[in-house]
């Protein structure tokens, strides 16, 4: 089973940044009780930012490498993450090599920062290792909202 952080990609320049949601529900199982209400886990923020860098890298090799998390230099959260809540990812690359690449980005909610994070460094793989290229250009075309090449 693929646990999936990102609903939407909103947009993207290749090799630079990307921008994606991810809608939060009560219904999800994964919130963690607090004495002000369920709230979203850090590291689960962490890794819906670290998903949108993963597409990032997908889209921009036309889905022939995807990034594999190294280290993370420094992420902090500023604020908690409710049910209901839309997460907006923003990454962009500090810099790319044939096998790796560094990113920083934000996660927001309603423009309140609940994450901040820089030097995501990210291995650099072959696409085909981790999943079916059909698989991913069809749910890569689901979250750009657009068609699936025939």
């Amino acid at each position: 089973m693929r646990f999936h952080l990102i609903d939407r990609i909103d947009s993207w320049q290749p090799h630079q940044r990307i921008t994606a949601r991810k809608v939060t529900s009560v219904h999800e199982d994964h919130w963690i009780q607090t004495a002000e209400g369920p709230e979203l886990p850090f590291g689960l923020i962490l890794e819906a930012l670290c998903q949108a860098g993963t597409w990032l890298v997908m889209l921009s090799t036309e889905h022939t490498q995807r990034a594999a998390l190294l280290t993370v230099r420094e992420a902090t959260s500023p604020g908690p993450v409710r049910p209901g809540d839309t997460l907006v990812m923003e990454a962009h690359v500090v810099s790319r090599t044939e096998e790796a690449a560094v990113l920083d980005g934000t996660v927001t909610c309603d423009d309140r920062t609940v994450l901040e994070a820089s030097g995501i460094m990210c291995a650099l793989i072959d696409a085909e290792q981790l999943d079916d290229p059909a698989d991913t250009a069809r749910m890569a075309a689901q979250l750009l909202g657009t068609k699936v090449a025939a």
